[in-house]
């Protein structure tokens, strides 16, 4: 019983924490790995793309609550997404027009690219603060919860409850249908797989006939999309804020970088190893010990690594390790 009342701890402040948070992170570096596999640079602006598209979500999510319109039990920010998508390709878009296609006229080198990128991402935080603000917004409606506590002790007699987010289960069956659905582009249809023939050799592709800059316009716009699902469902499992998708930069490009810089599965492993990495290391593992271990034995403080302010020093001190030792990642990606 003890044991069951552990591991019914752990799945509800790790495992299920971890894997929604790990599908966040997959879908973001997944947008940051197509970029570097395919445009050959680091997209810095990726998470103030990510702020973008969720800020228009949100604001679409107001608009539908004032008129009346709702999602039932799901989140009305469901029915925004759509729009959300539709004006973040639109943005990258026009930067890429205005800003990245001269640099790539110029065949500017990758370092070049990043700088720009960096300015491009000031920008798209700046606009985005200015828009709705640089404060905490919560925009989550509809049921709270798929499983309560409260319910799931009284249907299995234990003394810890599990409870499981409405957010965490959307989350999860939102970015298995999305990998699905990209894995099945790149491989199965002619766009993608000039895409990835693009991503391995450049000029063998063109002497092919495929037109690069399709390319580069089809890969902004996927870019796009999964910016916009990733951002809106960490904001509706969390909060949205401005400066967490700032911050959030660091976990995704760790991510990409742990399982294989331009490999998409490797972005996916990478989400995960990040994700469980931060969740575990900075859980207070009291609770779990009170349950399983002799009483002798039991931790007297709350047995936690680090603090949660701290959890993306995490991502950054498994970041510094992989460049160290294995530059190609888990899945052998291009080397940083």
């Amino acid at each position: 019983m003890d044991f069951l009342n552990a591991f019914v701890a752990l799945s509800n402040f790790v495992l299920i924490p971890g894997i929604a948070y790990g599908s966040q992170l997959a879908l973001g570096a997944l947008g940051v790995t197509l970029i570097y596999g395919i445009l050959r640079f680091s997209n810095f602006a990726h998470g103030d793309t990510m702020a973008f598209g969720t800020m228009v979500v949100i604001l679409f999510t107001w608009l539908f609550q004032s008129w009346g319109i709702s999602a039932g039990p799901l989140p009305t920010a469901l029915l925004a997404l759509p729009i959300g998508i539709v004006a973040t390709m639109a943005l990258v878009l026009i930067t890429d027009k205005a800003v990245f296609k001269f640099y790539r006229e110029q065949k500017a080198k990758p370092v070049v690219f990043v700088m720009v990128s960096l300015g491009v991402m000031f920008m798209m935080n700046g606009l985005v603060r200015f828009i709705i603000g640089p404060g905490d917004q919560r925009f989550g409606d509809g049921e709270r919860f798929i499983i309560k506590a409260g319910t799931f002790k009284k249907m299995t007699g234990l003394d810890e409850g599990l409870a499981i987010k409405t957010s965490q289960g959307i989350t999860v069956v939102t970015a298995i249908i999305v990998v699905a659905l990209l894995f099945w582009f790149l491989n199965k249809t002619r766009t993608g797989k000039s895409m990835r023939a693009y991503s391995d050799n450049e000029d063998l592709a063109l002497l092919s006939g495929i037109n690069p800059e399709r390319v580069v316009m089809i890969t902004w716009l996927i870019v796009a999309a999964l910016a916009t699902i990733a951002g809106t469902l960490y904001g509706l499992d969390k909060s949205f804020k401005p400066f967490t998708y700032f911050q959030l930069l660091l976990p995704i490009f760790a991510a990409a970088i742990v399982g294989g810089l331009g490999s998409p599965l490797g972005a996916i492993a990478g989400g995960f190893v990040i994700a469980m990495s931060e969740v575990m290391i900075t859980y207070a593992w009291k609770k779990v010990g009170g349950y399983i271990l002799p009483e002798s034995l039991e931790p007297e403080g709350l047995a936690q690594l680090l603090s949660t302010d701290y959890k993306f020093a995490v991502s950054f001190a498994i970041l510094v390790v992989v460049l160290l030792f294995k530059p190609t990642g888990i899945f052998k990606g291009k080397a940083v």
